[in-house]
């Protein structure tokens, strides 16, 4: 049981015994640093309960307290609060439990409901790139951390793989290609599809600006542009299931999925099922029939289906067209059901997704609600917020689109840059040197988007991510390969702890580690990593002022020496289980 639970169940029995009164809850917080003490008991709220002045019924609960828990050694009162010491013997017992436990933090598979996250979900007409970075890594950490809650967890994707884009790639490279492949050329399969994207756009504009010239009005001119009205016959040619047409499609989205994976494989996420939208855009349309007939839709005079949404503050939303054609909404709520069909111990969904989508995703859970899907209240919608880089810091794909693979590479050049300027890496072979370059680039990356709440927009600085001092990835990575070192130069450190007292730091170093399994349910509660990043940060700034401030290694006895090489050791693997959840490697050395 955790401290606070115990010394809940403690206060209520204090404050039923003193004054024959039933508390329904107990609040707390941590002590102020001015004051002694490890946690403190705010009495105010007590009041309601209990008449006459706070300093006095602190200084009873108090004294009860002292009497009769042995955990509690000293208190004091301040005003309404009543600041509680509680006996080294609890932080050594409890550290007794941990200290061996590699998986310290987690729980392990519960009997709940799976939760399916998705995550990614690109179009494959051009490479990832900056804003499917924050994406991958916001979904995968949360998968990751659902996992580490206790929860059975997929992690899926939904590839846009149809649609007049795709198509316009694939009449680009034909045209324009004479036959080149990623083989041919070298080149990852999804930028040699993108570049085709981009000599798309870029001969449109040459037929448009010509069709002008020629007396037409802009509008009408990139209706007109014959380039354009081939790729709207391609789609046609697709979608009646031409086999030349299917073939090039299949070809050249190969492509595009090698390119993806190794992408995914270089920010080390990765997924356990894919749906692609070429076999989901006709799902749905049997569940608005179903909708017709319950009520749930409505359908209008020209044919169209609608839902009226207006009750709950939304508007009316169309879920088929007046021709029967699908729309977005149609093939997402086919493709939820069909989620479930496939996967039946899901029950919830996590989508993460921009937060430009925020009102589709509200319309599309109500719709589910409203057809009567008892899953549909475990829907969440992972909305985050764009990423932005300082103007000039980064290499971009036409000054617009930063693309990932960049990104990537241009995090390890800067992580090497900054270690040559360091000076730290003198005993390293190039290839240890490069291998590392990649974990603190990556880990600086990573970390960087991790620990700001998702909803707010980012501006990422690649440079000011990668200092080795601050709230950063890097920061965090070296004391963990300190700690190593440390470890390394350590000898027997087994030895029974008996009788030691408790230097301030450790003790505060043991509080930290304490509520790591709490941070780890918390920020599964709030889909956040950003609680477990900011949680790592603390949890090392805690660590460094103990190893500033206390002799591990040179400890006045063996039993203290120890206990402070197995508490560092503790850290480290805690640091090292923080970061796996948010998918962020750390070094042995560094």
């Amino acid at each position: 049981m955790k401290l606070q639970d115990t010394l809940e169940l403690h206060v209520k029995e204090a404050v039923k015994a003193l004054y024959q009164s039933e508390l329904e809850s107990v609040e707390f917080q941590a002590t102020r640093k001015e004051f002694a003490g490890d946690i403190t008991v705010v009495v105010f709220p007590m009041l309601r309960v209990i008449k006459g002045n706070p300093v006095v019924i602190g200084e009873q609960i108090g004294n009860y307290l002292l009497e009769h828990v042995d955990l509690v050694k000293s208190f004091n009162v301040v005003k309404g609060f009543l600041n509680i010491v509680i006996d080294d013997a609890y932080y050594i017992q409890f550290f007794d439990t941990i200290k061996n436990n590699q998986n310290y933090g987690y729980v392990n598979e519960t009997d709940q409901e799976a939760i399916m996250v998705e995550y990614s979900s690109p179009n494959t007409n051009k490479p990832l790139h900056l804003g499917h970075v924050r994406n991958v890594l916001l979904g995968y950490s949360v998968a990751e951390i659902l996992k580490a809650s206790g929860k059975t967890v997929y992690k899926t994707q939904i590839i846009n793989d149809r649609g007049i884009h795709i198509c316009k790639s694939m009449l680009a490279w034909q045209r324009f290609g004479n036959g080149e492949t990623p083989e041919s050329t070298g080149l990852k399969g999804d930028k040699l599809v993108g570049n085709y994207y981009v000599a798309f756009d870029k001969a449109y504009k040459a037929e448009i600006s010509d069709l002008i010239s020629e007396g037409l009005i802009e509008e009408e001119a990139k209706k007109k542009a014959p380039i354009l009205l081939a790729a709207q016959d391609m789609l046609r040619k697709w979608e009646a299931g031409d086999n030349e047409v299917v073939d090039l499609w299949k070809r050249m989205n190969g492509w595009v999925y090698d390119g993806f994976e190794e992408t995914y494989k270089a920010i080390g996420v990765d997924f356990d099922e894919y749906y692609y939208e070429s076999q989901t855009y006709l799902l749905g349309k049997e569940f608005i029939a179903e909708g017709l007939k319950t009520g749930v839709f409505e359908k209008d005079p020209d044919g169209s289906v609608w839902c009226d949404l207006t009750d709950e503050g939304l508007d009316r939303k169309i879920v088929l067209r007046a021709d029967g054609t699908a729309v977005y909404m149609t093939q997402d709520i086919g493709t939820a059901i069909q989620r479930i069909k496939d996967y039946p111990d899901v029950g919830g969904m996590v989508y993460t997704v921009g937060n430009e989508q925020d009102y589709h995703f509200k319309v599309l859970f109500l719709i589910l609600k409203k057809l009567g899907f008892d899953w549909a209240k475990n829907l969440f919608h992972l909305s985050y917020g764009m990423v932005d880089l300082p103007s000039g810091k980064m290499k971009s794909r036409e000054g617009t689109v930063v693309d990932a693979d960049d990104l990537i590479d241009e995090m390890a050049a800067t992580a090497e840059e900054i270690s040559k300027e360091l000076g730290k890496l003198d005993d390293y072979s190039e290839e240890e040197k490069k291998a590392l370059y990649k974990i603190i680039g990556l880990g600086a990356l990573k970390y960087y988007i991790l620990k700001v709440d998702p909803k707010k927009r980012i501006l990422f600085d690649p440079k000011e991510s990668i200092d080795f001092q601050g709230n950063t990835g890097p920061f965090i990575q070296y004391t963990y390969a300190r700690i190593q070192s440390i470890l390394r130069k350590a000898t027997d450190s087994n030895t029974t702890i008996r009788g030691i007292v408790l230097h301030e730091k450790e003790k505060q170093l043991l509080k930290q580690l304490e509520v790591f399994p709490e941070v780890i349910q918390n920020a599964a509660e709030q889909h956040s990593p950003a609680l477990v990043a900011n949680y790592t940060y603390d949890l090392v700034k805690d660590f460094n002022s103990f190893y500033q401030n206390v002799s591990i290694l040179g400890a006045d006895s063996i039993a203290e020496k120890s206990f402070r090489v197995q508490l560092s050791k503790t850290v480290g693997q805690t640091i090292k289980n923080a970061f796996a959840v948010l998918g962020i490697d750390v070094p042995e050395r560094m």
